[in-house]
């Protein structure tokens, strides 16, 4: 017959046990795409035809990530995704950086600044954030006509820094509104103005929503398609934009290897910068979360 200590020792090890159950099963359906990509990478299609989609490499070859990298035919010209895979940094770090600063800016005012029609211009900020993509593709055209930036690598920038500046005052906003008032006022008697208390001050302590604002922003441009595939043209296109044009340009035998290796590449820096940062990102977003 168990003792009382060893039966809740007992329990404790059951209850354990199906926690990590409930965890692992979900998080292994949940990557078994991302591994059978990654070893369908590192396969030949000979191995690819004869083997299963999540055997491990019998011969782990990288010939695919190099011909996607350095040669593979996109639409008519065969020079790979490496120029593509540039194209969407020069537009991903600007967009980044300017969004997360003007949304930072404007969360400041809205949260500390009272003016006339504050709180309607902040309800039209927030409706921005839920205006579908598809809506704003005419006219951001046309304005990208007028300002002879279509088809450019600055108009995608413009593009993503005007649609990314609705969420990221939003994040700033919700968070500046949880510092204490009194931090203002003793700023302000101190003699800090406008740029002092923002500089000084609230930037200093607002890294949690910083990370969170860039993560967000990053991700979301990085992975961005409609937007590429709409306002970019040629050379200028991002790799989301490559990569789906390189998937349907096939000459003969379907080369699946191949298809999984860009992929894979198009994804690895939003995998990194999840990896690197990702519990700044669970802080922020819990950061504010309660007031008081």
């Amino acid at each position: 017959m168990l003792s009382k200590g060893t039966d809740i020792k007992v329990t404790r090890i059951l209850g354990r046990s199906f926690i990590y159950g409930c965890l692992i099963i979900p998080a292994a359906v949940f990557l078994a795409p991302l591994v059978s990509m990654i070893f369908t990478s590192l396969k030949s299609m000979d191995e690819i035809r004869s083997g299963n989609i999540l055997s491990f490499p019998k011969a782990i070859t990288f010939e695919a990530w190099k011909h996607v990298w350095h040669s593979a035919c996109i639409g008519v010209t065969c020079g790979g995704l490496k120029g593509y895979f540039g194209n969407s940094f020069l537009i991903v770090i600007p967009a980044t950086l300017l969004s997360v600063g003007f949304g930072a800016l404007n969360g400041y005012i809205f949260a500390n600044w009272r003016f006339r029609g504050d709180n309607i211009l902040f309800g039209l900020v927030l409706f921005g954030c839920f205006i579908p993509l598809q809506i704003v593709l005419i006219p951001m055209a046309g304005l990208l006509g007028q300002l002879k930036l279509a088809g450019t690598i600055p108009g995608l920038v413009l593009v993503h820094v005007v649609y990314g500046i609705c969420f990221t005052t939003m994040f700033f906003r919700n968070y500046f509104v949880t510092v204490p008032a009194e931090i203002f006022k003793a700023a302000r008697i101190d003699g800090a103005g406008f740029w002092a208390v923002f500089f000084r001050i609230l930037l200093p302590i607002s890294w949690p929503i910083v990370m969170v604002s860039i993560i967000w922003q990053f991700t979301g441009v990085w992975n961005d398609f409609l937007f590429g595939v709409s306002f970019a043209a040629g050379s200028s296109q991002p790799v989301t934009v490559a990569l789906n044009n390189l998937v349907n340009t096939s000459t003969g035998t379907k080369a699946y290897n191949e298809d999984m290796a860009a992929a894979m590449i198009a994804a690895l820096p939003t995998i990194i910068i999840y990896v690197a940062a990702g519990r700044y990102f669970l802080r922020g977003l819990m950061a504010g979360a309660v007031k008081g």
